[in-house]
């Protein structure tokens, strides 16, 4: 089966800039996808290109069998967006929103089961402008699958959210991806990336300077384990790719207090493939 999404030698210029540079990716279909980066590393002009909404300069693309810039009106009903930032009718209700992006596709999900899908159904006789930012999100979820596509796109889906309300949304997007629709996300933050996709690219750039698994990304599986531990003599810490062997080693006969195991997080080793100097690694 070809993957939902193809991409081969992207490229995107502006008068002055490079964008996008000659970037590869291959989504397959069910995944979960992140795109990582720092503002202006190319994340958003790469998923516009995706989403058939700008036209790249060079490279190809292929999205669900199609070029997504020549695709028409029967492929668009195949996908879903949900943009970070969405200007509506507010004085409309949750209801009748849903109901009215229904029409635009030609084999809908019933409005009622989605809002329910999207834990909603309390909401539905709510006017838009009344909903927490959280459950504003949600209604941009609805809104984004109740054409029942089988790529769908979020666009910093989280941006805002309190912890408990970041928690409710993944839990409703595990939910989308377990059912079996292909997910490309684009997130800030890396717990959000490791708690839901299968595979990550970071951009840099313009380019891709990593693609794998979130325990993988950059050799993280194979990084160095620092270990730390107190005993009668003081205070220790020492770096190996064999922690247990240490550890066996070193508790034989004794008791060690305070021990830890501590691997490169997914954080570290973000800010070392994007280059982030000492402040910016002091800031995130």
């Amino acid at each position: 089966m070809k993957p939902a999404v193809r991409v081969r030698g992207l490229r995107k210029e502006y008068p002055g800039q490079v964008a996008v540079a000659e970037v590869d990716l291959r989504i397959e279909h069910g995944e979960v996808f992140a795109l990582l980066g720092p503002n202006g590393a190319g994340k958003t002009t790469t998923v516009e290109i995706l989403e058939g909404h700008r036209k790249r300069t060079a490279g190809e693309a292929d999205v669900l069998g199609e070029d997504p810039w020549a695709a028409g009106r029967a492929w668009r009903a195949r996908i879903g967006i949900v943009l970070q930032t969405v200007n509506d009718a507010a004085n409309l209700t949750v209801a009748e929103t849903v109901r009215h992006f229904a029409r635009y596709y030609p084999n809908p999900g019933d409005p009622e089961e989605v809002i329910e899908q999207v834990g909603l159904t309390e909401k539905a006789g709510a006017r838009v402008r009344s909903l927490s930012g959280g459950q504003r999100r949600r209604l941009d979820v609805a809104i984004g699958i109740v054409g029942r596509p089988e790529l769908l796109f979020l666009d910093e889906p989280t941006t805002g959210f309190d912890p408990e309300a970041r928690r409710r949304f993944w839990t409703l997007i595990a939910g989308l991806a377990h059912g079996g629709t292909t997910i490309v996300l684009t997130t800030h933050y890396l717990d959000e990336a490791e708690a839901l996709a299968d595979r990550v690219a970071v951009l840099a750039a313009g380019r891709v300077v990593a693609e794998g698994t979130p325990a993988e990304l950059g050799g993280r599986a194979r990084a160095e384990a620092v270990v730390r531990w107190s005993d009668e003599t003081g205070r220790h810490e020492e770096r190996t790719s064999f922690p247990t062997k240490l550890i066996t080693e070193l508790s034989d006969g004794r008791e060690l207090a305070e021990l830890t195991v501590t691997r490169p997080s997914l954080e570290d080793v973000y800010l070392d493939l994007i280059g982030a100097t000492g402040e910016e690694r002091e800031a995130a």
